[in-house]
């Protein structure tokens, strides 16, 4: 008796076959994974090598350098992850190469990598015949693609991660690192896309700090997906906000973070007003009264004559060990750029 596994029955398949265009196993890995990453912004593919939603066949030939004519090709089929694709195609290279030059000939077949052992191993033959031939199925009508169809299709895509990533740099000044971090996956990406609507221009770059650093740290401790994060992009631009008007430091807006995802996780933060409101309730707001900052320096000043001297002597580092007292007295409120400033006016001779 016979069966028919139906497991993937009305499940639809996507196939990319390349032009022989690359030249490394690094390559290669490399176009995989932005593909890869692509079907799953695209919300097509889930992406699971594992279990074979995506996975790739690598057709690998070597030839002699300067050659125009390629050489025989071999297939390795079902390669579920990129670090296998990677070792496929060195060991397959070397293999080739191996036979070559000693002599043999490269047959023209199906090959499957082995994992554990590191190395490619025939599975069927290929010799002497076309790949494929293709014959029209009379059951199947033809599908018309027409140009305008496209054309409309395109019109109603939205932006990719390369194109973000190019207008971000473009318009923002995102360093390339920052702006691949924040195209990672779609759900960051519109989280990211959310925040710098609701902050000027001049505080993107904030915030892409903010979300590649304690947002990011957060998700992935929680082993959350952005869209799951306690904490929406209103309260972090509220958080920027704050730290652009002087209410409080960096240092202060990083414990703000904190207890905006504590509290989030237990309940659901209201909407607006809510990182004023912990301001308020913990005390956090940033020291900028002159007055009150030059009390904690001579207090720090007296208290650390030897430092005073050192730095007078010109040792830079002392000045530093001074600021660090200053902003412990003040518990972390004192506004860093007054009390440098400040701290450099009293210990400058009149």
């Amino acid at each position: 008796s016979s069966g028919i596994d139906l497991n993937r029955a009305g499940t639809p398949l996507l196939e990319i076959v390349t032009e022989p265009v690359m030249r490394s196993a690094a390559e290669a890995v490399a176009y995989a994974k932005q593909l890869h990453a692509l079907v799953m912004w695209l919300g097509i593919c889930d992406g699971n090598m594992q279990e074979g939603s995506f996975r790739c066949d690598a057709n690998v030939s070597v030839r002699h350098q300067g050659e125009i004519k390629f050489g025989t090709r071999c297939e390795i089929k079902n390669l579920n992850s990129f670090k296998f694709l990677e070792e496929a195609i060195q060991f397959e290279v070397r293999r080739q190469i191996e036979l070559i030059e000693d002599g043999g000939i490269v047959k023209q077949e199906t090959r499957l990598y082995d994992p554990d052992r590191g190395e490619t191993r025939s599975m069927r033959s290929k010799e002497d015949a076309q790949d494929y031939r293709y014959f029209p199925d009379p059951d199947l009508l033809p599908v018309n693609i027409s140009k305008e169809w496209i054309a409309q299709i395109q019109d109603l895509m939205p932006p990719l991660p390369a194109e973000l990533r190019g207008q971000w740099q473009t318009t923002y000044g995102l360093s390339s690192y920052d702006s691949t971090l924040l195209t990672q996956d779609r759900e960051t990406a519109e989280f990211f896309m959310e925040l710098i609507e609701k902050i000027d221009q001049s505080m993107v770059k904030a915030a892409a700090n903010l979300m590649t650093g304690d947002f990011a740290f957060a998700l992935n401790r929680d082993a959350l997906r952005a869209w799951q994060s306690p904490v929406l992009p209103v309260h972090l631009a509220e958080l920027l906000k704050r730290v652009q008007d002087g209410t409080i430091s960096n240092k202060i807006a990083k414990e703000i973070f904190t207890l905006l995802w504590e509290r989030g996780q237990k309940e659901p933060l209201q909407l607006e007003g809510v990182v004023d409101q912990v301001i308020d309730q913990e005390g956090l707001r940033q020291i900028s009264d002159t007055g009150a900052i030059e009390i904690m320096i001579d207090e720090v000043l007296l208290a650390n004559t030897k430092s005073v001297e050192e730095y007078r002597s010109g040792k830079e580092k002392a000045f530093n060990a001074l600021v660090g007292q200053i902003m412990k007295a003040s518990k972390g409120k004192a506004n860093p750029a007054q009390v440098n400033a400040l701290l450099k006016q009293k210990l400058t001779p009149t």
